[in-house]
């Protein structure tokens, strides 16, 4: 009988990036809107979509061996899991999600210490009390099922919400007073799955290759051929930190030339590739990085 790894996949808004980040990293995943268990070219994986509020929990109880969710979650839930590693990554973009503690713009509150005896909703109910916990703060703090923005200076005096740029707070003319959590996708385990050999070598690869393809993340890999004699000039135009790997061509008057490199920078470096002297310039997208 194949042995199989139980993996709780999130669902939600990390849903489509984690399916993309897995398919870098070599393990196709199919989602159907039909069905909470996705299909995987990887015969070792059995996935279940489970909410990354929930997934914390259901890791430590052992319903998973490994899951992926938002170290926000984590505090949240208070569940005993390792982690395994940290994935920086979010719905939209590649930056930490921040929960922050926001006012109407109007509002005369300009700190936690003004919410004394004031009305609070959230969905990260359990952080939140403990923040104010903290701080020295009584207040009364709610659970938030939803449209938590809308509710700030009507149905309470502040909010506690995730954001990723702070647009939808912007457009909602909410104003920051503290940022309470920064928080990033981590790659978790079953502790007692850890003890078995099998689980923890498919569970430390599987962080490896979800490392490297993340690692790509706004990277490209550059050849070219360049004459000896221009071999300095066109190494002068390349960024400082980046050494190029060089390879002898069957003529001893050229050498093969190939780097990697910040994408933002190739249309930049290239016009002054060839100018230096380099040729049959190509540029191709990456997977893997594994350092």
């Amino acid at each position: 009988m194949m042995k199989k790894l139980k993996l709780g996949f999130p669902k939600g808004s990390l849903q489509d990036s984690t399916v993309e980040l897995f398919r870098k990293a070599g393990t196709r995943i199919s989602v159907s809107s039909r069905s909470y268990y996705p299909i995987s070219d990887d015969e070792e994986l059995e996935i279940m979509l489970v909410r990354s509020q929930e997934m914390a929990r259901y890791v430590q109880d052992g319903f998973f061996d490994a899951g992926l969710t938002g170290y926000d979650w984590i505090c949240e839930s208070g569940a005993k899991v390792k982690e395994i590693c940290e994935l920086n990554y979010a719905k939209s973009g590649f930056r930490p999600v921040r929960w922050v503690l926001a006012v109407p713009e109007d509002s005369k509150i300009k700190s936690i210490k003004d919410l004394q005896g004031k009305r609070v909703a959230t969905e990260l109910l359990n952080y939140t009390k403990k923040y104010f916990a903290k701080n020295k703060v009584k207040a009364d703090i709610e659970f938030s099922w939803g449209a938590t923005e809308a509710k700030a200076g009507k149905l309470v005096d502040a909010i506690v919400e995730l954001t990723e740029t702070g647009s939808s707070l912007r457009a909602n003319k909410l104003r920051v007073i503290d940022e309470m959590l920064s928080s990033t996708t981590r790659f978790i385990a079953n502790t007692a799955a850890l003890e078995d050999a099998w689980k923890k070598e498919k569970i430390e690869s599987m962080s490896l290759l979800l490392r490297g393809a993340l690692a790509t993340e706004g990277m490209v890999g550059l050849k070219m051929n360049v004459p000896l004699q221009f071999l300095e000039k066109v190494s002068a135009v390349l960024p400082a930190l980046r050494k190029p790997t060089i390879s002898q061509l069957s003529d001893k008057n050229w050498v093969a030339l190939e780097i990697i490199i910040e994408e933002r920078t190739v249309k930049k470096i290239i016009p002054a590739l060839k100018k230096s002297g380099a040729t049959d310039i190509i540029e191709y997208p990456l997977n893997k990085i594994i350092y």
